[in-house]
């Protein structure tokens, strides 16, 4: 490493799904090249898989994990938490803020000093939130007004850029788009058991992830065996009540499992296919997790999934209807050889693309670049 080592926090609301994925990666790897990284996020957050990974880095990390308060909606704390965000990243002699998340990124923009940088990663971000919704036109135009202290938008899709573009502004500072990595070891194949289900959804438990619509569409479709076909669910969200009684229905009844949230590698093994059918997303790393683990995936066609799906994108289905995805399950049930030939395809792509060193060797360029131009500018 040229530069010298840099001490940075990483801002960011809510530890779970592929945003939380994301910030243990890029710290890691960080500290790796000889940077110091403390982690910032709410301080009512909890669930075991979160804070298991919390426990794991927290000894690496130099500046600490710092549990704040950040509602997922408009509050007080909008206003209170960044200028607590502010005199810590002063008592640490931070030189870098990088939010998640639109609420990350709104804690480390205003927390910006003359001494500092921030930086935004958006993961969807504000992007989820209707524009005709008080919350959305509120974030839309914070985003906006916020990019005056952005030192770099760093997207981690061509889609999340493109939208971004196209509702937000076209940043005037660094904004490219670096993929998400994974780690060689991701790469190793897993085999789905011999008495695995016939299909299985991760992912966390929101209208947004297309997991009724997947119930429905489950609802008429057998398997090569005669029987209904099954399914498996890993996962945790504001929906779990509704998907459990949606399950106890009598047209689902014993046909679907629900595991809690659990690791995606594991879940691999429990469904012969995994069903992503998402009406919004960023680049989910479920996606990329399953096509580097040499499964076969059925997906909408929605955000930055063709940019995983590449040469096999032809195969990706309209979002939120379910005739398209019942057509794609009965598919795949059909011709499993043909899925799983589709998958290697997808695999070759996915490993050429997205992993981890390339990922976090971009970003620290970023953050050099961003410093150097404020060291100019000031």
């Amino acid at each position: 490493m040229t530069n010298s080592p840099l001490r940075i926090l990483q801002i960011l609301r809510s530890p779970i799904g592929g945003l939380f994925r994301h910030v243990v990666d890029l710290s890691n790897g960080l500290i790796e090249l000889g940077h110091e990284v403390g982690i910032v996020l709410d301080g009512e957050f909890h669930n075991a898989q979160s804070d298991g990974l919390l426990n794991e880095i927290e000894p690496k990390l130099a500046l600490g994990v710092h549990r704040l308060d950040m509602s997922r909606l408009l509050s007080i704390s909008d206003i209170t938490t960044p200028i607590k965000v502010r005199k810590l990243a002063s008592s640490l002699g931070v030189n870098v803020l990088h939010g998640h998340g639109a609420k990350g990124a709104v804690n480390a923009r205003i927390a910006k000093s003359k001494k500092s940088v921030a930086l935004y990663t958006p993961h969807g971000g504000v992007l989820h939130y209707s524009p005709k919704s008080t919350s959305g036109k509120l974030f839309r135009l914070a985003d906006k007004i916020l990019l005056l202290r952005t030192d770099a938008v760093i997207f981690e899709s061509q889609f999340a850029q493109r939208e971004f573009h196209a509702q937000i502004a076209v940043p005037k500072c660094l904004n490219p788009v670096i993929h998400n990595g994974l780690r060689e070891s991701e790469f190793e194949p897993v085999k789905a058991n011999i008495d695995a289900q016939d299909f299985a959804f991760i992912g966390e438990l929101r209208q947004l992830k297309g997991i009724m619509i997947l119930l429905d569409a489950l609802v008429n479709i057998t398997n090569s065996n005669g029987k209904p076909a099954t399914l498996v669910i890993a996962g945790s969200g504001p929906i779990k009540k509704q998907i459990e009684a949606r399950i106890n229905e009598p047209d689902l009844r014993g046909r679907v499992e629900m595991l809690g949230v659990r690791p995606a590698r594991e879940v691999f093994t429990l469904g012969r296919c995994l069903v992503v059918p998402s009406l919004h997303e960023s680049l989910p790393y479920v996606v990329l997790e399953g096509s580097a683990a040499n499964r076969p995936i059925i997906a909408t066609d929605v955000g930055g999934i063709s940019e995983i799906f590449g040469p096999t994108s032809k195969s990706l289905i309209e979002a939120g209807s379910k005739e398209a995805l019942q057509n794609s399950m009965e598919k795949f049930l059909k011709d499993e050889i043909a899925a799983q030939a589709e998958a290697a395809t997808r695999k070759k792509h996915v490993k050429e693309t997205f992993f981890l060193e390339k990922m976090v060797k971009e970003i620290e360029a970023v953050y050099n670049l961003a410093l150097n131009k404020g060291k100019s500018g000031r």
